[in-house]
């Protein structure tokens, strides 16, 4: 019989292992602001310079912090250790210490990586991002019909217009975005460069200040590449040749070309406007010999089924975009956007860690 408790017949260490579930979750956030502070302090760069595992009375020394808060850096560098971040090391000396040493993720969170994701890190805390989620509960009792997004409630206005006027926040998202589009092109070209073979041009839309295009015109010489983005966006950046840069509005006209790239672009958009994007990109590729197609690098939900891990992560950034009133799609409701545009068929290529590459046939 139940015991009213709502605990059923679980016994104790089911309940005791229900808790630390729970709790695990609810502080886990402890994890990211460790990691920001960890940044902030430069400590994956300070590592790195010293060449060689850094003690805890080392890294004490080079950051100058009071012998009275030695245990806060001892308490931080433990938790960053059991996430991944770092490893503690055995040194080869009679006093048997140990030594902090990068992993493959503060690695890649090095100060002049310029592939760095630290701007998201830096950025994750920031009120343009934390403010929204205190409205979740009132955005899903506001009725029906057209309301205001999360961040419209919390900052008053649309997210790009939030951003634009935030030198702050739009600094840590076009960092954010230059350095994920580095990471992405070669990822890109390694395993996914095959996309581009017998095309002579591609628009990209979206494509910020070029870092995509640079890279893509380097691995590929015979293609003409131009990046469509808001005139805000693209006034005064010098292109080349091969590259150049194009002011307008993707919902108006896109740019013909051989295929078109939508690079982390459809996600920030309602299913209503991703179909508008996507028959503006129809028409750019129609009548283009046979060999035109819309290019979408986003992410497919679910791409990794045996990774919980990644699929966890997927899903966080389904809610992150639900705050802008867009979402991350599996693969059922990517088709349906591309039947409703119009498009042919497609191919979805998985070599892309959490995001996919789609190839869209008219």
């Amino acid at each position: 019989m139940d015991s009213g408790n709502g605990d059923g017949n679980a016994t104790a260490g089911e309940l005791l292992q229900a808790q630390a579930h729970v709790w695990n979750h609810l502080f886990s956030y402890i994890t990211s602001l460790c990691l920001k502070c960890a940044l902030q302090l430069a400590i994956p760069d300070l590592i790195h310079d010293h060449g060689r595992p850094m003690t805890l009375p080392e890294l004490l020394s080079a950051l100058r912090i009071p012998p009275a808060k030695a245990h806060g850096l001892r308490r931080i560098m433990r938790v960053l250790v059991h996430s991944g971040y770092f490893e503690l090391r055995d040194l080869e000396d009679a006093d048997r210490r140990s030594g902090y040493t990068l992993t493959a993720a503060s690695r890649l969170l090095l100060k002049h990586n310029p592939l760095s994701p630290a701007p998201f890190v830096l950025s994750a805390f920031h009120p343009f991002f934390m403010g929204p989620w205190q409205h979740l509960n009132a955005w899903l009792g506001d009725g029906e019909g057209v309301t205001p997004t999360m961040i419209e409630m919390a900052h008053g206005g649309p997210a790009w217009e939030v951003i634009r006027r935030d030198p702050e926040v739009d600094g840590l998202f076009s960092g954010a975005m230059d350095n994920d589009s580095r990471l992405m092109a070669k990822a890109v070209v390694e395993t996914c460069g095959g996309v581009f073979v017998g095309l002579s041009s591609v628009t990209d839309v979206g494509g910020r200040s070029g870092t995509m295009g640079k890279a893509i015109t380097e691995a590929f010489p015979n293609l003409e590449y131009t990046v469509l983005d808001q005139p805000n966006i693209v006034d005064g950046l010098v292109g080349s040749e091969r590259l150049k840069f194009v002011g307008g509005d993707m919902f108006v006209e896109i740019p013909p070309a051989d295929a078109i790239l939508l690079k982390w672009v459809l996600h920030d958009w309602s299913d209503e406007k991703c179909i508008d994007i996507l028959k503006r990109s129809k028409e750019a590729v129609s009548g283009r010999g046979g060999i035109g197609k819309v290019i979408i690098i986003d992410v497919v939900v679910g791409n990794q089924p045996d990774d919980h891990r990644s699929t966890e992560t997927q899903l966080f950034w389904d809610m992150l975009m639900m705050t802008y009133d867009a979402k991350e799609r599996d693969e059922k409701e990517w088709e349906k956007l591309f039947v409703d545009a119009g498009f042919s068929g497609y191919k979805i290529i998985s070599h892309l860690g959490l995001r996919s590459l789609i190839e869209v046939y008219p």
